[in-house]
């Protein structure tokens, strides 16, 4: 009987990694993701960050410019990340339609509460900032999209973690570990499990200035058709205005929201969640 053709990958293939890459490609996605952390670099920022010759970078610079993925500011002779990586990048939310499903919800959320609103979901055992709904107050929280934490510092983390599996959640910590941020970080595996038991009993999660001082974020799941979750919504604000008092009391809106993209979406809460408030 014939070997059935594999979909996206030749016949021939190798499962060494470092056997089907393309150097080239390769430095090119390493400048590209060293421009979308910084706010401009110039070339020689980024030949230093990169380990590479100046001539080096420059060339792939340019190919990614002739495509529209990166731009150069003529004036301050800074390259930055070009509209051409952001029509690439949109097609991942195309794909992801809990984005588009969030969204009005989302605007609920920020005039209900006042605070800034975020959507994310967990890519590489870390959470990525997909949207946000800024508040109108002159202080606030900002996590732009395409912006990335570590999920035991995030309220979107922790009510995504609070709903994995344990082995899921074991992996994860053994993969990033559990870095501290302020004296509020959860740094000892006991300590998060007990949150994230916590978080699963009352149905959303609080980050208490657990990634930086004066800053707090009350979260929720948003769960597929199996009852797992995929994505969380989230506010977060400064602790002054966001008061533990007050993030309690949020999380009933924050909940409220998160459930109407479940349903929006075709989703289930699994049967041992916390009933809606």
């Amino acid at each position: 009987m014939p070997d059935t053709p594999r979909r996206g990958r030749p016949r021939a293939f190798d499962d060494r990694t470092e056997a089907n890459t393309v150097r080239a490609l390769d430095r090119a996605m390493d400048l590209l993701g060293l421009l979308a952390g910084a706010e401009g670099l110039t070339l020689t920022d980024l030949s230093k960050a990169a380990g590479e010759a100046p001539a080096t970078v420059y060339r792939a610079l340019v190919t990614l410019q002739q495509h529209g993925v990166v731009e150069l500011d003529p004036a301050g002779q800074h390259w930055h990340v070009g509209a051409g990586a952001f029509r690439i990048g949109s097609a991942f939310l195309r794909r992801t339609k809990v984005a588009e499903r969030a969204r009005a919800p989302m605007q609920d959320l920020m005039r209900a509460t006042g605070e800034t609103a975020n959507l994310g979901i967990e890519t590489d055992d870390e959470v990525l900032f997909l949207a946000q709904i800024e508040t109108h107050e002159a202080i606030r929280a900002f996590f732009p999209p395409g912006m990335k934490s570590p999920m035991h510092v995030s309220g979107i983390g922790k009510a995504l973690l609070a709903f994995y599996a344990p082995a899921r959640v074991s992996h994860i910590v053994a993969r990033k570990g559990l870095a501290g941020f302020t004296a509020r970080s959860l740094t000892e595996p006991d300590r998060l499990m007990a949150d994230l038991a916590a978080t699963r009993a009352r149905g959303h999660a609080i980050d208490d200035e657990e990634r930086a001082e004066g800053m707090r974020c009350v979260a929720a799941p948003v769960f597929n058709v199996y009852g797992e979750p995929v994505a969380a919504l989230s506010v977060s604000g400064p602790a002054f205005r966001m008061t533990r008092a007050r993030a309690d009391a949020i999380g009933a809106h924050v909940r409220a929201a998160a459930d109407s993209v479940t349903t929006a979406i075709g989703g289930q809460r699994p049967a041992d969640a916390p009933a809606p408030a």
